[in-house]
């Protein structure tokens, strides 16, 4: 592995050589990363089928990795601080591959969902280090380019993971959504320390690091607290639920106490993170939870093919990209406030009008309006979220609004799993009015990076 020295084999003051082709390697692990929740949505009435899973069986394929990933996304980001990016990222990457031959390979429903839980792990460690090296290895202008084209890759996994869910569900069987990553993986673990070389300093340096130790209770209990929620909301367990607040609270009081707490006590912009946090939290879970119940209705109720599910989530997946392009636009120009309340808004009607018509005439015109939405609704969180924090705590914020996007997931599917479509019309109403109060006031510069980032 490569060393975390700040020697660079190259001047000091000049760019990596390296730097696309490794921003290539990068983009495609962490393009596996998003993909991995499509394309298992597409091939869940399969994986029902082969492994014979209940309900809530089913529904933990989905959540275990989105609550691992979520879970432990800012302890990732604290590790590769910690013991430096590329370590933390090639440790995530082998994990996360060996983890998908787990799930690919699993015979029974218990087995699936450990490696899917296990994916998730390697996902918080290879996401956050991934970041980190993209930040290393660009400055100046070419780091907005790097940037722009990192946020793309949201948008490209979604669109793509629905479509070669679709292909390789209908073709060779759904193991196969797992075993692709096998190829991928191995090429990005031996491509990246080869073209890397030694370690570029990461921002920060050793101050960075020394104040980077990870707060093993507060992981825990955060871990605790989501999972115990999680399995609350599957279950229907108000048990389940309570232990989960309880959790929640010591969490809270563990936080004031720690010396090494998971988000540093003074630090500027608290508000707005945390309601930017939140406003990501609801968008995610809306989305997530959206593809899952339109592919169960799509393939059990309507009786299509995987193929054809794949192709009916298209329009939606990329609509989400299209709103999140209109939402950075808008947003400097309308303010966080009005903009995510129009959001919300547009996202209660396509899921209103998804019960209109057929699968073509009104499934998926209105998952596409709910997608062109939510698209938009990210961009005001993320923007928000970051509005005051300084670049020093940058890594932090940006854990929690990744953080909140994939447990959102997680706690959206667990609680309207059993329900319809037009149980996502009721809360999408709900944030679309709680969302000004969450947010602040104003609107980013027209120049924020933030705002063209996300």
């Amino acid at each position: 592995m490569p060393s975390d020295t700040p020697h660079t084999p190259h001047h000091s003051g000049s760019p990596h050589p390296q730097r696309w082709r490794l921003l290539t390697l990068l983009g495609l692990a962490q393009f596996m990363l998003i993909a991995d929740v499509t394309v298992v949505n597409v091939a869940l009435p399969a994986i029902s089928r082969d492994l014979t899973l209940t309900g809530s069986g089913l529904t933990w394929v989905v959540t275990a990795y989105t609550l691992f990933f979520g879970a432990l996304l800012m302890a990732g980001g604290r590790l590769a601080d910690r013991f430096g990016a590329p370590r933390t990222f090639l440790a995530g990457l082998a994990l996360f591959t060996a983890a998908s031959a787990a799930s690919g390979l699993a015979a029974d429903a218990a087995t699936l969902i450990a490696a899917r839980s296990t994916q998730g792990l390697g996902a918080a460690l290879l996401s956050p280090a991934a970041m980190a090296l993209v930040t290393a290895l660009f400055q100046g202008p070419e780091r907005h380019r790097a940037l722009g084209a990192w946020a793309a890759i949201g948008g490209a996994g979604a669109a793509i993971g629905v479509l070669l869910g679709g292909i390789l569900t209908d073709g060779p069987g759904w193991r196969w959504i797992f075993y692709v990553n096998l190829p991928v993986g191995a090429l990005v673990l031996g491509l990246v320390p080869l073209l890397l070389g030694r370690a570029p300093r990461t921002p920060g340096g050793a101050r960075t690091a020394a104040r980077s130790r990870v707060g093993v209770p507060g992981v825990l209990l955060l871990t605790l607290a989501s999972a115990a929620l999680v399995y609350g909301l599957t279950e229907r367990s108000w048990l389940w639920t309570v232990g989960a607040l309880a959790a929640g609270v010591l969490l809270a009081v563990s936080e004031r106490r720690s010396r090494h707490p998971v988000m540093p006590r003074a630090l500027p912009g608290r508000r707005n993170l945390l309601g930017g946090a939140a406003v990501m939290l609801g968008a995610a879970g809306l989305l997530v939870t959206a593809f899952y119940l339109s592919s169960l209705h799509i393939q059990v109720s309507l009786g299509r093919s995987p193929l054809v599910t794949g192709l009916a989530f298209l329009p939606a997946a990329v609509a989400v990209t299209a709103g999140a392009h209109l939402g950075s636009r808008l947003v400097p120009r309308f303010g966080w406030r009005p903009l995510a309340a129009a959001s919300f808004a547009l996202a209660a009607a396509g899921a209103a009008v998804t019960t209109l018509g057929g699968l073509w005439t009104g499934l998926v015109p209105g998952f596409a309006l709910l997608a062109l939405g939510l698209g938009a609704a990210f961009v005001c969180a993320t923007t928000a979220a970051l509005s005051e924090v300084s670049p020093d705590h940058t890594g932090v914020a940006s854990g929690l609004v990744g953080t909140s996007h994939e447990l959102g997931a997680a706690v959206g599917i667990a609680a309207f799993a059993s329900g319809g479509f037009t149980t996502l019309a009721l809360p999408a109403l709900a944030l679309a009015l709680a969302a000004p109060l969450l947010l602040p006031r104003g609107r980013p510069a027209v120049s924020s990076a933030h705002a063209m980032a996300h």
